[in-house]
């Protein structure tokens, strides 16, 4: 083999090491990138999970206001469930986990609004005065309603859960 020969030969398997380092490369880089986005998603639902469970709680204390009829309390609830509402609506989702967080955003204001009405309703029966009685012909309807409207925050709570459980892994 000639000198010229040899170097090409050279030459290409330099060019060849080369190129499988910088696929190599290419591989690792995107598998860390991978890696770190399945970080970021595990990370953002253990936050998820915590905010939940803190809600959880929270509504338990509004329920039990609710079903005593005080007002004091359920507003001290409220602002407590509120705080657990704005938490999870604060969160800041990876990129695969958008539509998530928006369906979590919006369940937490349908639930916000129905606690205000909850307060509401409950305040002016509280309110009410033998002058201005409190029309209980309308409390099954605004009680349905109020509580319809609970529901679809729930079920939008429920939708973000069901959106992340279908992300691949």
């Amino acid at each position: 083999m000639g000198k010229s020969t040899t170097m090409r030969l050279t030459g290409l398997a330099c060019g060849a090491l080369m190129a499988t380092a910088l696929l190599g490369g290419c591989v690792a880089q995107n598998g860390t990138q991978a890696t770190e986005q399945q970080t970021a998603n595990r990370q953002y639902m253990t936050q998820v999970n915590q905010a939940m469970d803190d809600l959880s709680g929270r509504l338990d204390g509004f329920a039990d206001a609710v079903a005593r009829g005080d007002v004091v309390t359920m507003r001290t609830q409220a602002d407590n469930a509120y705080r657990a509402l704005d938490a999870l609506s604060a969160l800041e989702a990876p990129e695969d986990l958008k539509k998530v967080q928006a369906a979590y955003v919006e369940g937490c204001s349908e639930l916000e609004e129905a606690l205000d009405a909850y307060i509401a309703l409950y305040t002016e029966i509280e309110n009410a005065t033998e002058d201005s009685p409190f029309d209980y012909a309308t409390y099954d309807e605004r009680l349905k309603e109020i509580q319809d409207q609970y529901d679809k925050g729930l079920e939008k709570l429920r939708a973000g859960d069901k959106e992340a459980s279908s992300l691949p892994s």
